[in-house]
């Protein structure tokens, strides 16, 4: 008679749902990589890069990257960081779609940041398609160097390294993912090599782009781009109290207050 354990491990499996099967990796525009499983995204539908304002030396860098990743040429992969709501996530996306709609043979796949570990797996799954990849993993930071190692093995130096036709999207809010205190230069024997260790993993990155707090023109500017893109009422003396009220200029509060606007305004974004 065979252990009861084995047998009801057995009959767990059989009531389990069977894994989802992997989807057309040339069909959809993006998927979602979610407890080990491929999925296409229900909806991806990034801003036009032409509603990104004040962020345009970004940009054409990104986009630059993103295509020729697409094209099959050497890219890098890119990490994105600074000051909240000012249009990393929004860029990353955007500017798959902006070469998606070139014709260029790329997707989006988005990672949680919890699922560092089985990146490999996913790497496995999409190595040698004839299509590229951008893994993008949105808000990741670390609270110390070793969370961290797992993906610096992913970029360069790994056994597990990512594939010719996949690169790393990373948006933070901190430029070296880690935090920075004084107590790393005095706890250490020697102060360079906690520095060091701290600074490799965003060292790791081939692309690293800067995004900073806007001024009250650029926030204006923001909002009158949306405006005008969806045929709604502008007044910018409302917009900025709108942000003196949030306590914060950003493109994220631009947006939020347009569809507000748009709300009263009864319109469909």
């Amino acid at each position: 008679m065979s252990d009861p354990l084995d047998r009801i491990a057995a009959a767990l499996e059989r009531l389990a749902p069977p894994p989802p099967p992997v989807p057309d990796l040339a069909a959809h525009p993006a998927y979602v990589w979610h407890r080990g499983f491929l999925q296409p995204a229900r909806a991806f539908a990034p801003l036009p890069l032409a509603e990104l304002v004040g962020i345009e030396a970004q940009k054409a860098t990104l986009l630059e990257n993103v295509r020729r990743l697409a094209n099959g040429l050497p890219a890098h992969d890119a990490l994105l960081w600074g000051a909240r709501g000012t249009g990393k996530s929004a860029l990353s996306k955007a500017a798959v779609a902006a070469i998606q709609a070139e014709g260029g043979k790329i997707a989006l796949i988005e990672a949680q940041a919890d699922a560092l570990d089985t990146l490999p797996a996913l790497f496995a799954l999409i190595d040698g398609s004839d299509r590229a990849f951008v893994i993008f993993l949105d808000d990741l930071g670390f609270d110390a160097a070793s969370d961290g190692r797992a993906l610096r093995s992913q970029l360069e130096g790994g056994a597990e390294a990512r594939p010719a036709n996949a690169r790393l999207f990373v948006t933070s809010n901190r430029r070296h993912l880690i935090p920075r205190n004084l107590e790393e230069q005095s706890s250490a024997i020697n102060p360079r090599d906690s520095i060091d260790d701290n600074l490799a993993l965003s060292d790791r990155f081939g692309l690293s782009l800067g995004f900073h707090a806007i001024d009250q023109d650029t926030y204006v500017e923001i909002v009158r781009t949306y405006a005008a893109d969806h045929g709604l009422p502008f007044d910018a003396a409302e917009a900025i109290n709108w942000a003196t009220r949030r306590g914060s200029r950003s493109g994220r509060v631009a947006w939020q207050y347009v569809v507000d606007l748009a709300g009263r305004s009864g319109k469909q974004l």
